[in-house]
């Protein structure tokens, strides 16, 4: 397979040991500010940063770091302490939290990939923004930004369970959602290289045809985002309603997360 060379955007941290760490700053809202660089921050698993990434992130002055995954996930590849940051662990899809951890290689050597579905996806996005205890937490950190920003959250990729946590930030910031949906599909351009080897590696297991099927499920797509946001329209009837009910922001709370986070 062919590698690709993919200009990455300017809100990627370079970073050795840890991929898709993103600054969430630098977008504008519908009222024209814009969310202030260096308090929020978005990444995949954290285990392998090197002591050079440790000494970029300290000088972050990161305060806290939420980890969505599951038990077994982070169990094998546990959260290093960076700096003084608070580490919180709450899985984002409560189903998985005690199953047991599966790699790639066995995935694709068992055919459990073939579970893994664009259904299957459609489902778990539709599920994961009501009633999700890693989310309130992390509305619970944005609500008190002087005390807890800034902050990076993450799963393992940083891409399905982080990328519905940073559409609940950036909606909450007022960040127009076509915006949001753009920094949702940046994950297909910044984790190319590891979709890559990904793909090479399961080649050695399964047929072409189903490689492309899987391809076709792992892309992300603005769909899935669409899910999660009928979701929460279905339910609530608008994202405001939605934030004072199920994290207690109301109105004027969001004015003063606002006026810290925006410029």
């Amino acid at each position: 397979m062919t590698k690709q060379t993919i200009p990455q955007p300017d809100c990627l941290l370079s970073l050795e040991g840890a991929m898709n760490f993103r600054d969430m700053g630098g977008y504008r809202t519908d009222d024209g500010r814009t969310v202030r660089h260096g308090l929020l921050y978005r990444a995949a698993e954290l285990t392998g940063l090197t002591p050079g990434d440790h000494q970029v992130l300290e000088g972050l002055g990161i305060r806290h770091v939420l980890d969505y995954r599951n038990r077994a996930e982070a169990e094998l590849k546990p959260d290093p302490a960076i700096g003084q940051a608070v580490l919180s662990r709450i899985p984002a899809n409560l189903k998985a939290e005690s199953s047991p951890h599966v790699t790639m290689e066995q995935m694709f050597k068992a055919g459990i990939h073939k579970a893994f579905t664009a259904d299957m996806l459609m489902k778990t996005y539709a599920e994961l923004p009501v009633g999700n205890e890693a989310y309130k937490l992390l509305m619970k950190l944005l609500a008190e930004p002087e005390l807890n920003l800034p902050l990076v959250h993450h799963c393992a990729g940083g891409r399905d369970r982080t990328g519905v946590g940073s559409l609940l930030i950036l909606l909450t910031l007022g960040v127009p959602y076509e915006t949001a949906v753009e920094d949702f599909l940046l994950s297909n351009v910044t984790l190319t290289s590891y979709h890559e080897s990904l793909f090479e590696m399961a080649i050695q297991y399964v047929s072409k045809e189903e490689i492309e099927s899987f391809k076709d499920a792992m892309l992300l797509k603005q769909a899935l985002l669409d899910t999660a946001m009928t979701s929460i329209l279905e339910k609530y009837g608008s994202f405001e309603r939605y934030l004072e009910a199920e994290f207690g922001i109301d109105a004027a709370a969001r004015e003063r997360i606002q006026a810290y986070c925006l410029r």
